[in-house]
């Protein structure tokens, strides 16, 4: 039985790849923190480790005698309160899990990180815009984006590029989603409580082409990687169309049964002072929160599209949920909850 270690196992993306994992007959082992929600990790074949991601050392005596088939890092955090913890985790903690793997000379098969297409920021956005490829130069306009492409540099740089022969031979894939949505997501999720609520709000006047991908279509991203993913390349994911800014609440609209919705499109402007003031708002109260300055040029973004052919003819990666799909199971689900 092949052996699968899972970091960020209790949020959204990684419970559903402990599913999956397990639906495979796999030997899971979900990383966890002590604080973690283990609502969506009820399975009892679920084998649970405490990972310290901000001490190597620790990691190491954490993993000591424990071999893993495949390793799984899809741990990270989207939002904080000061932009070091970005880093921290999503850079810091990548680094500190590889080196410790390394360390133990950990047998691996794959090593599949879970990346972000915010790594390349706001590029190819002189209309009409051209899908972001592989071979263009990342420009992250996010604290979020920049740690990430600077796990990427790490793996990349220090680890493919090292002088030893275990770090040259470290087995690793990148994946690059673009907007992950679905069941047990909160950010988007907001938008639909909002819509709920009878309003839609939206920024820009200049035309704003998004992509999107359902979680379950990275799960499936993921597992191809296991199993066919080239070392050493990284493979933008999507559902392999491109949508304009209304799409997506115009679908939600329709799956709350068509709620009256007042629907408000602000200049940019805007956004940048309410998000300036939300995170202002954050830091005094030391809750983190979803208008921040991050989000403002997450929504200031025109340009979304992202090349998708190399993870098709590469990994055999064919998306099972266009956005349609997606949000009727999505809000299906919130429902079935009492999300919304």
């Amino acid at each position: 039985m092949e052996k699968i270690l899972i970091t960020g196992a209790s949020g959204f993306i990684g419970s559903f790849i402990v599913e999956e994992a397990l639906r495979r007959g796999m030997d899971v082992w979900a990383a966890i923190r002590r604080s973690s929600s283990r609502e969506w990790l009820q399975d009892e074949r679920i084998h649970f480790i405490e990972l310290n991601l901000s001490s190597e050392d620790e990691l190491v005596h954490q993993l000591d005698g424990k071999v893993f088939d495949y390793v799984v890092h899809a741990a990270g955090v989207t939002k904080c309160l000061k932009k070091e913890q970005f880093y921290r985790v999503n850079t810091d903690g990548t680094r500190h899990l590889v080196n410790a793997l390394l360390r133990l000379h950990m047998p691996l098969k794959k090593f599949v990180y879970l990346s972000s297409l915010s790594i390349f920021g706001a590029i190819r956005e002189k209309q009409p815009y051209q899908a972001i490829r592989e071979e263009d130069t990342p420009q992250p306009n996010t604290e979020y984006g920049k740690s990430k492409l600077a796990a990427e540099e790490f793996l990349k740089e220090k680890v493919k590029g090292g002088s030893n022969e275990s770090a040259t031979a470290f087995p690793y894939v990148i994946l690059r989603p673009t907007g992950v949505y679905g069941p047990r997501e909160k950010d988007y999720f907001l938008m639909a409580k909002s819509i709920k609520r009878h309003t839609d709000f939206a920024v820009g006047y200049q035309q704003q082409d998004i992509t999107f991908v359902y979680v379950l279509d990275v799960v499936q991203a993921v597992f191809l990687a296991l199993e066919r993913g080239q070392v050493g390349r990284s493979y933008f994911l999507s559902d392999g169309e491109v949508y304009q800014s209304a799409t997506f609440s115009d679908l939600i609209i329709r799956e709350l049964g068509y709620p009256w919705c007042l629907r408000i499109k602000a200049p940019l402007w805007v956004l940048r002072v309410v998000t300036t003031v939300g995170e202002y708002i954050g830091q005094l109260t030391g809750r983190i929160s979803a208008l921040n300055k991050d989000k403002y040029h997450i929504l200031k973004q025109r340009n979304w599209r992202c090349d998708i052919q190399p993870a098709v003819d590469e990994l055999g990666y064919h998306p099972q949920y266009q956005l349609e799909r997606g949000v009727k199971e999505t809000i299906k689900w919130y429902k079935e909850h009492g999300w919304i």
